[in-house]
Order: C-alpha cells, then sequence, then structure tokens
C-alpha cells in the first residue's frame, strides 16, 4: 500500500535524536529542556492525594473548573486580563497539543502564517496540516529581536495568524514594550489573530517583565495565550497546559481540543488547582533560574564558548565560533560522542537550515550537573 504523507519533509525529532545520542554515549544531556531535580514533594503528594480520593476518571472536556478558576484569578492578578473560566479558558494536555488546537482552529487552506525564526519544531507542521503557508521572518542575532518593518513588509491580505514566543526558545530573547507597540500598529486595522506561545512566562530575568498578550485587550482579543505548568513546576512529564483566549476563539479551540485529546489528566489538574495557592512557587522561580544561569555562565569564564545574552527561558546559547568552523549540527554531534555534553543546534529551527555557530544548552539541573558538564566545556 501506499502512503502519501502529508509531512514528508518531517522526521524524528531534534530532542528525541540528541537525547538518544546522549544515552547511547552516556552523556551529559543539556539537550533536552527538563530538570534533572525533583519537582516540590508537596505537589505530588497533592496527586496522590486526589488519586486517593477517587479522582481518576474523565476530568471536563474545557478542564476541572477548580484549576480554570485558579487560571483565571492568577491572570487577572498578573496581567489585570479578565478570562472567564467557564468560556475562555481550556486545559490542554500540554502546550504543544495547545498551539497545535490553536493554530488549527483559525488557519485554512492557503492563509499565511507568520513564524519568526529560530522556531520551535511544532510550530510548522501544525500550520501545514491545516493548508496553511509559513511566511518567515529573521530574528536578528546577536539579540535575536525582531524587525518590525520586515513583519510589516511581510503582512498580506492574506495573512491569518502570527505565532509569538516569548521568553523565546532556544535563544532567551524576550518582547520589549517597543515590541508590543510595533505590534500592536501593525496588526491594529487587520483581522490577524495571534498565537502567544508563553510556557516560559515565569522564567525571566534581570528585573524584566513579561510582556504577555494578556496584558494588553486589544491584543488579548484576538489572541490565544499559551502556557505550561510543566514548565513552571518541573513537571514535564505530566504535560499539562492551557490556554486562554476569547469566547469565540476558545469555543473554536475547543472543538479542535475534544478531538484531539478530549481531556487531561483528572488528578494533576485537581493537584496543580490547589499548589496554585501558592503563589511564591512561580513568582520566584524568575530567581531561582536567574542563579542556575548565572552559576552556568560563570563556569564557563574560562572556555573558549561565548555566551549569548540570555533573558529568559532555561536555555543558553553559546557561541562557538572561536573553537570550529563546523556546522552546528556536526559540531554538536561530536560535543556528545567526544566531549560527553549533549546541546541542540539551533539551525535546525530555521527552514532553510541558519547556522550563527552557536548551541543552545539546558540550565534547568542540578548544580552538579551543571559543574561537571562546565568542566568537559571548558576542557575544549
Amino acid at each position: 500500500m501506499k502512503l502519501k504523507s502529508k509531512l514528508p519533509d518531517v522526521g524524528v525529532t531534534i530532542f528525541t535524536k540528541m537525547t538518544a545520542l546522549a544515552n547511547e554515549y552516556n552523556a551529559i544531556n543539556l539537550s533536552q529542556g527538563f530538570p534533572d531535580f525533583e519537582t516540590d514533594p508537596e505537589l505530588t503528594d497533592l496527586v496522590y492525594k486526589y488519586m486517593k480520593k477517587g479522582f481518576n476518571q474523565y476530568a471536563p472536556m474545557q478542564g476541572v473548573m477548580l484549576l480554570r478558576e485558579r487560571i483565571a484569578e492568577k491572570a487577572l492578578k498578573l496581567y489585570k486580563a479578565p478570562y472567564d473560566p467557564c468560556t475562555e479558558i481550556t486545559v490542554t494536555s500540554g502546550a504543544t497539543e495547545a498551539l497545535f488546537a490553536a493554530i488549527a482552529a483559525v488557519v485554512n487552506k492557503g492563509d499565511e502564517v507568520i513564524v519568526f525564526e529560530p522556531a520551535f519544531d511544532s510550530y510548522v507542521p501544525a500550520i501545514l496540516l491545516s493548508g496553511g503557508i509559513p511566511k518567515y521572518i529573521k530574528m536578528k542575532p546577536p539579540d535575536y529581536i525582531i524587525d518590525w518593518n520586515e513583519v510589516k513588509d511581510a503582512v498580506s491580505d492574506k495573512t491569518r495568524l502570527m505565532i509569538l514566543n516569548s521568553p523565546h526558545n532556544p535563544t532567551g530573547s524576550v518582547l520589549s514594550k517597543d515590541d508590543i507597540s510595533s505590534l500592536r500598529e501593525i496588526i491594529r486595522e487587520t483581522e490577524i489573530f495571534i498565537v502567544s506561545d508563553e510556557v516560559y512566562e515565569h522564567i525571566i530575568f534581570d528585573g524584566i517583565t513579561h510582556e504577555s498578550m494578556a496584558g494588553y485587550p486589544d491584543l488579548a482579543s484576538r489572541s490565544f495565550v499559551i502556557s505550561s505548568f510543566g514548565k513552571t513546576y518541573h513537571t514535564t512529564g505530566w504535560k499539562v497546559g492551557y490556554c486562554l483566549a476569547p469566547k469565540t476563539l476558545s469555543a473554536e479551540f475547543q472543538k479542535v481540543h475534544q478531538f484531539l485529546t478530549f481531556s487531561t489528566n483528572t488528578p494533576v489538574q485537581h493537584a496543580y488547582a490547589e499548589f496554585l495557592e501558592n503563589e511564591k512557587a512561580y513568582l520566584e522561580l524568575g530567581g531561582f533560574y536567574q542563579k542556575k544561569r548565572d552559576k552556568f555562565i560563570s563556569l564557563l569564564k574560562n572556555s573558549r564558548f561565548n555566551p549569548v545574552p540570555c533573558r529568559g527561558t532555561y536555555f543558553q546559547m553559546l557561541d562557538y565560533s572561536s573553537i570550529s568552523d563546523e556546522p552546528d549540527t556536526h559540531f554538536a554531534k561530536r560535543l556528545t560522542t567526544e566531549y560527553g555534553v549533549a546541546s541542540i543546534p539551533p539551525s535546525v529551527f530555521y527552514h532553510e537550515n541558519d547556522d550563527h555557530r552557536a548551541l543552545r544548552f539546558c540550565f534547568a539541573k542540578k548544580n552538579e550537573t551543571l559543574e561537571k558538564a562546565a568542566e568537559k566545556l571548558c576542557g575544549i
């Protein structure tokens, strides 16, 4: 039987490849974005509590009501954004599912979607599966800023959607108030929707404030704002995210969501709902990871790597141009197999494989893990 692939150019993700290579060579895995330390035992105890209390069947399709109420309270507190927990909040099986559902909800055949590169690898496949056409705009290294004049030139009457990501994976760049002003000016007279990937909203450094689409009523009215409990609470394997969107957008979003996963892990939702009462757990997250970023950079001060500015996320880009002129995919592989440290080559996040001779390293690790990795990197 012959199969015509809907994604003929898509293979196994770079995260799967590099983690497998790290395991094969017993390398320190700073490639895939997950912590190697445990989550708060209070949170795991809460999951067990709700399992024992019998919350083990399907949750409502939109998510457990108490959790949606707590998410609404949080959005109002942080961004002064009033979302109705009954009609404007959806709990999803991870942020990746939310991204797919949001894109599928509004993109039709022939619609153009503005994508900023380097772009997280789930965006474009979702666009293509919906019949959309990605229109690429490259962020400018080394600070990876957006040239809004290019964005203005790229907008056409076919532009249906713009995908934003801040704090940005893989670069660690962050949207500023000036970026928001430029964005608002460009889309004011258009019918362009926004998917705002804000999964690292609480991991932001140096006194910078996270500029959420939810915080601007004109932007919120056309935005799917997506976040992740996995990134916030060191529980990436639980795969729970959520989407904030106006009632009409949420209704279309939920039409897709109900046939993707229908509902999300019930006891975990109840546990998050109770744990959200502890505001410190997310309000202090930026400081926690800033210390890890600073430690990782300080450990590398005697290396030949050059840190790229990182203002958010738990990823640090390192320029290796003074070490090698190899393509980043080759150098990342050799770094894993010969030196025992796995990373991610950012060229895979460009449709033309742009290579700036830098690699992405995850610093969401125990200090001893970072110390061992830095020792190996300083030896190169």
